[in-house]
């Protein structure tokens, strides 16, 4: 009779999940030639899919490679190319698979996986010289784990609130079955409005929640996203920026004060494992500080990459 009900409600939850992702998932259509079609930039075939990807700047100019966060592609990036763009660098960026107008590959979001996408994407480039990596958020582990694997192809790398410290996915996505449904269902709506809690100041960015709303109606966004989490729980980040600092490359550390995404007392382990990072703490700014305090931040990158980076 008890096993009876345990089906019974197992059953239940798992109809409910079904119904609760039919409803609530944002994922509508394909990712496909006709949706790139009017989007800005540029794409290249490479082993494991289609990456989206902008230039920007003289070809003379000295190489740099911006990599971005978690979720948000690589329009994150628009004041900071424009700036790296003016003052006479090669600069370039992409959305990381999973992402934008990037392929949604249905394999393993692993740290192989993504420092082969960029690796390639360099390639691709013609840039077989040292780069300057630059990495926001989640791209600041995937820009230290590809200086780590890579340091002949890397002159210096700048991590702007790079992700640290413990990360866990709730256990209720991490069920077989129900997991993913409940997470397409729960957490995947609510993304675009969650990126407001990276400012701030919100107000000053009144098209944001829009921008991000794109990249979700591509089906493969939300698998994406919680298969990076996954995997992301067996990698230790310590080791990651250990192995970056190991390699001696020059380093910029940048941090908004604000931060509550991931918060600047996670600075303390990311200097200690890059102890030759210049660190620079940035008031008035949450976890986007070359957004919020551009005014700030592009004059230290700048100068970072001028001078520092020789």
């Amino acid at each position: 009779m008890v096993s009876r009900i345990a089906v019974a409600i197992l059953l239940v939850i798992v109809l409910a999940s079904a119904v609760a992702y039919q409803i609530r998932n944002p994922e509508k259509r394909d990712l496909d030639d006709a949706a790139r079609q009017n989007a800005p930039g540029r794409f290249v075939a490479l082993s494991d899919g289609i990456t989206h990807y902008d230039v920007a700047g003289p070809d003379t100019g000295k190489r740099v490679i911006l990599v971005h966060g978690f979720s948000v592609p690589s329009y994150i990036w628009d004041s900071t190319s424009a700036a790296l763009d003016a003052a006479g660098f090669r600069v370039a960026r992409y959305d990381v698979f999973g992402r934008g107008f990037s392929d949604r590959p249905n394999v393993a979001y692993s740290a192989e996986l993504l420092d082969r996408q960029l690796l390639q994407l360099l390639d691709s480039l013609h840039w077989p010289d040292p780069v300057d990596v630059v990495g926001l958020s989640m791209g600041g582990p995937l820009s230290a784990e590809f200086t780590g694997r890579h340091p002949e192809r890397v002159r210096s790398l700048t991590l702007i609130d790079p992700a640290a410290g413990p990360r866990t996915v709730p256990a209720m996505f991490k069920l077989p079955v129900i997991g993913p449904l409940l997470w397409q269902a729960l957490a995947v709506p609510g993304m675009a409005e969650g990126q407001l809690g990276d400012f701030v100041d919100p107000s000053r960015w009144p098209d944001w929640v829009a921008r991000y709303r794109v990249q979700m109606q591509y089906r493969g966004f939300g698998r994406a996203l919680l298969s990076t989490l996954t995997e992301a729980r067996s990698r230790s980040l310590d080791t990651v920026y250990l192995r970056a600092g190991a390699t001696g490359k020059p380093a910029l550390l940048i941090w908004g004060v604000e931060d509550q995404t991931v918060k600047i007392e996670n600075a303390e382990g990311v200097r200690k494992a890059i102890p030759q990072a210049q660190y620079h703490p940035i008031d008035r700014a949450g976890h986007l500080p070359h957004m919020e305090r551009a005014d700030v931040v592009n004059p230290l990158l700048i100068e970072f990459l001028t001078h520092s980076a020789m």
